[in-house]
């Protein structure tokens, strides 16, 4: 038996950890948290100092028992959890939950996982930090309060199966009034005038007027001047100028960077920098720091001056902006500075490319630029054109590394030709363009993450579930939109002569965006109207400021709960009694046929159109809006229209064919046959013929390509690419097989290939008990019964249970069929 027990909150971790310790240590996994509040009741009590009641899930029993049995036989146990709040509280509750002798029981972090690191922490062992744990206690027992206090008013006042949080709802807060900015701006146009030049050389370059025109007849007034006008350069200035690096990067800032470069979602970035980690390939990927250890430091000055010589090379310090940062020790970095890519997984490796990249970067030369400002003076008039150009005189870090932006105006300069002052220049064009001022845009993933670290909201762990979340809850929404044209006007002067031509634009896409639904706008109004303390931001901010206050000691965490328990508790029970039910709901007039109501507010189903009111003696009508419109935007028409729905538009093949939608949006029904709608597709422009062509289309797709063992095989695609459907089975075609024309032999290879895969998948099959047990994803197992599924954790070996024992998890944890009682039915 090891002498040593070391317990990480990982399996990879422990993996990872294990090759670099020898045969007297074992390395064992708590699966993360093994203690938290319980899930079906408060588990805080708010008359005893906010004291959490901590309970073991029924999934982490076993592995509680494990991890105990193997304490009690080693002579030391080292919590090696990861070194910020969580992983501290990870520490704390197996300390308490394992009932660990203090004089054996031994507390080491590092925020890497390679030999060096892992014996460094060996040799300098600490204790539990309390004050780290109270910090992560504070945030989870307010979050707990906030989100158990006040869901229960969203379902009673608005909507059941709603939920608020401190973080989360803020995060709604600064889309939906994005949205509102964006949805009540004006554009303003006005005429921005450019210019293309060539010198005698006949190299052109480009300039521009700084000012701009309100009117197209100022703007054409200005060509006109400009009319047999001769040109020279009146001005001609060179400064040199650098470009620094931007510094290694801390969570938030990979998460913005994998985004704009890498198209990856914050989540995405978490769970891949987790595992670059966990192999030891990175250091610890939740921090707020920018330092990098002096080790890190000289490993990077070796590599550049290795590969680009001294002169790129060029060490700095950087300073973290973030209040919170002491808890952090390091930025984002390769462990091994020597290693420029990695063999693992395509994503992992491009992640791993970018932090190696920038962390090299943060210690190479500035890029020495020369930039010019030109002025080009016309006779007929005073006004000066403008250009800018930007040589680059030594790359610097630009050689490995640029900074994206989220700017999506930034000009970029460019190159000029040889010019001298007082030298002639010719004008190819000089236009004059219509622009119109744009709104704010909508936030992206990485944007959003940028204003909560701005505003001080949240830190490095809390981004990623909180965007998730917002998404998860149908608050928030990727947009779709691709945009709607616009007309503009483009006068140009060339020859002497001025044309005018019209042009068009795309604009208001919101494509890829973070935009707000009816239900995230209706609950973000309810809680800024009764609880605007909670979504204030200087509040949120405000509460982070504590929790790092606890953290380092200087706050008593029980008294912020006191602190703030006293003013949200009796709002939350005054809101509850004396608030009227929130809908949304917008009056939009009268419908000209009945004379009633015309609104719309948010169903128990989505948003929706009404016509009437309860008060009305004959009921109210009642229809769906489409998935591209909003209660917040639809006109009085548009709603009006929905009423027209469902819409039958003739027989074919003796059966009805008709338009509606439904929950899952605009189709074509035939007989009893549903045909969605194309994306974008108008339902009140589908005719008879468009009908017909798509039910025409359903048919062929669903069309049998192939017979196998007596059974049809049909193809379509879905939401995981195309597949193949067989005796009920659906199978995934991958890229090695052409879809378009698959053979009998590939559909006979891909049948077999999934029949194999279903069978070695089986771990016990009681055929006459209907109950099996089959492996799942990431080493885990299920447990199915008819439409019961529960999941094992990675922990319980599912080859050794028995019938008994698997008839005794679903009993436990099956979900109970749900009962009115007697009392609540007369009621």
């Amino acid at each position: 038996m090891a002498k040593n027990l070391v317990i990480v909150e990982s399996p990879a971790k422990a993996k990872t950890i294990e090759k670099f310790l020898g045969k007297d240590f074992k390395v064992e996994s708590s699966f993360g948290h093994i203690a938290d509040l319980p899930s079906r009741e408060l588990g805080v009590n708010v008359d005893a100092d906010f004291k959490p009641k901590y309970v073991v899930s029924s999934d982490k029993k076993a592995v509680v028992k494990k991890l105990k049995d193997l304490a009690k036989k080693a002579e030391t146990v080292w919590l090696a959890s990861d070194e910020d709040r969580e992983g501290e509280a990870i520490a704390w509750h197996l300390a308490e939950e394992l009932k660990l002798d203090k004089d054996k029981t031994k507390r080491i972090v590092f925020n890497s996982i390679t030999k060096n690191a892992i014996q460094k922490a060996i040799d300098n062992p600490r204790n539990i930090d309390y004050n780290l744990v109270n910090a992560q206690q504070a945030r989870r027992v307010l979050d707990r309060l906030v989100g158990y206090e006040l869901s229960p008013v969203l379902w009673k006042k608005i909507k059941t199966g709603l939920s608020a949080g401190r973080v989360q709802s803020v995060s709604v807060r600064l889309i939906v009034e994005r949205e509102r900015e964006i949805k009540s701006f004006e554009p303003v146009a006005s005429f921005k005038i450019t210019a293309e030049f060539r010198n005698d050389d006949g190299k052109t370059f480009k300039a521009r007027l700084s000012n701009s025109f309100d009117t197209k007849e100022e703007a054409m007034a200005f060509l006109n001047k400009n009319t047999g006008g001769e040109f020279h350069i009146a001005d001609l200035d060179t400064k040199p100028a650098k470009k620094s690096p931007a510094p290694p990067f801390t969570t938030s800032t990979l998460q913005q960077e994998a985004s704009r470069k890498l198209y990856f979602s914050v989540s995405k970035t978490m769970t891949l920098a987790q595992r670059l980690y966990e192999a030891g390939l990175i250091t610890y990927m939740r921090t707020d720091s920018v330092n990098l250890s002096p080790e890190a430091i000289g490993a990077a000055k070796k590599e550049i001056e290795s590969y680009y010589g001294k002169e790129y090379s060029q060490t700095r310090n950087f300073q973290s902006k973030s209040k919170g940062a002491q808890e952090a020790h390091e930025a984002i970095r390769p462990t091994d500075m020597s290693a420029h890519s990695v063999s693992i997984d395509r994503d992992q490796a491009r992640l791993y490319d970018l932090i190696w990249k920038r962390t090299l970067a943060s210690q190479m030369s500035d890029a020495q630029l020369e930039r010019t400002s030109v002025k080009i003076a016309c006779n007929n008039h005073s006004e000066h054109f403008l250009a800018n150009g930007e040589v680059l005189k030594f790359d610097g870090f630009l050689k490995v590394y640029l900074e994206g932006t989220d700017d999506e105006d930034e000009e970029q300069s460019g190159m000029l030709p040889e010019l001298r002052v007082n030298e002639e220049v010719f004008s190819n064009y000089i236009s004059a363009t219509q622009r119109f001022t744009r709104p704010p845009y909508r936030y992206t993933e990485a944007s959003l993450v940028k204003k909560l670290e701005e505003l001080g909201i949240g830190r490095p762990s809390t981004y990623a579930p909180t965007i998730s979340t917002i998404q998860n809850r149908g608050y928030v929404e990727r947009g779709t939109i691709e945009g709607e044209e616009r007309k503009y006007v483009q006068l140009t002067l060339a020859g002497n002569v001025v044309k005018e031509e019209v042009l068009s634009e795309m604009v208001g896409s919101d494509k890829g965006k973070l935009v707000p639904t009816d239900i995230g706008t209706i609950v973000n109004d309810f809680l800024v109207n009764h609880f605007a303390g909670i979504l204030d931001y200087n509040f949120t901010a405000k509460v982070e400021e504590d929790f790092d206050n606890i953290a380092s000691g200087e706050e008593d965490w029980t008294k912020m709960m006191k602190d703030f328990y006293k003013d949200f508790h009796p709002n939350v029970l005054d809101v509850e009694e004396n608030a009227e039910r929130e809908s949304g709901e917008r009056v939009l007039g009268t419908d000209p046929e009945s004379g009633k109501q015309l609104s719309v507010r948010l169903g128990r189903f989505g948003p929706m159109a009404q016509i009437g009111t309860a008060d009305d003696e004959e009921k109210p009508r009642f229809a769906s809006l489409l998935p591209d419109q909003s209660i917040d935007t639809i006109t009085f028409e548009e709603a009006l229209d929905l009423f027209k729905l469902p819409r039958k538009l003739g027989t074919y093949e003796g059966e009805d064919v008709e338009v509606n939608v439904g929950r899952f949006g605009p189709y074509v029904r035939f007989g009893k046959s549903f045909v969605s709608l194309a994306k974008g597709e108008d339902i009140f422009d589908v005719n008879m013929d468009r009908a017909v062509e798509l039910i025409k289309a359903k048919a062929k797709a669903e069309a049998p390509i192939a017979t196998y063992k007596g059974e049809e095989v049909t193809k379509g695609k879905g939401r995981f690419g195309p597949f193949i459907k067989w005796n009920g089975m659906f199978i995934n075609v991958n890229k090695k097989y052409d879809f378009d024309d698959l053979s009998n032999d590939d559909i006979a290879e891909l049948i077999e290939d999934k029949l194999k895969k279903e069978r070695e998948k089986i771990i016990h099959n009681w055929e006459e008990e209907g109950i099996r047990v089959e492996k799942a994803r990431w080493g885990r197992s299920n447990i199915i019964k008819g439409k019961t599924k529960i999941e094992l954790s990675k922990d319980v070996d599912a080859s050794k249970l028995n019938l008994e024992q698997v008839k005794e998890i679903l009993e436990k944890q099956a979900p109970k069929k749900k009962t009115r009682s007697k009392a609540k039915a007369k009621k």
